[in-house]
């Protein structure tokens, strides 16, 4: 049976120690574990980052002389993005539950777009995303997640990364000495 996964608190004051209670989230490297690595606690996070970062750039224009269209794209591109897609190679993959974390990207994006172009609030995401010269956020993600697939082949054959990712060495080829394989044999 598939359900949630509670810890009871460990008790110590038998050794004079405290109680300690399992926590609901953790950090760790920047990123935002829960229970069930569904990563929406770290999407919430780097969401609200950026949300408050595009805020933050409209104070950068002023009534005299405000950025330009491209001044505005590339500080989306150099600075909302990469809090967005911090490490998405962690939550992004193949099967994974994405609608609620592509609706706040998308969020994200439409609220840049605007910033970008000045619009409406009631503008057609489509019409404005297509003016500034973005792409939506999914598609985006695919792409660099094409392009990370792409890197890892063409990594040389004596790599470390590709003997610890086979799954099984061929019984032809020498194992590598620290290959997954190798090191949990007993």
């Amino acid at each position: 049976m598939h359900g949630t996964f509670n810890p009871s608190p460990l008790d110590l004051s038998s050794i004079g120690g405290p109680i300690l209670c399992p926590k609901e989230f953790w950090k760790y490297l920047g990123f935002i574990f829960d229970r069930k690595l569904s990563f929406c606690q770290h999407i919430d996070f780097h969401s609200n980052k950026a949300i408050s970062t595009v805020k933050c750039m409209k104070i950068l224009g002023n009534l005299v002389r405000d950025l330009n269209l491209y001044q505005k794209y590339l500080l989306y591109k150099s600075y909302v993005l990469p809090i967005i897609l911090y490490k998405f190679q962690l939550w992004y993959y193949n099967r994974a539950p994405l609608s609620y974390l592509l609706k706040m990207l998308g969020k994200i994006q439409r609220r840049a777009t605007i910033w970008i172009l000045g619009t409406f609030k009631i503008s057609p995401s489509f019409g404005i995303k297509a003016i500034t010269g973005l792409i939506p956020i999914n598609l985006h993600l695919q792409k660099l997640s094409e392009r990370l697939q792409l890197q890892v082949h063409s990594f040389p054959s004596s790599y470390i990364l590709l003997f610890l990712m086979e799954p099984k060495a061929n019984v032809t080829t020498k194992q590598h000495s620290l290959s997954l394989g190798s090191l949990t044999r007993h």
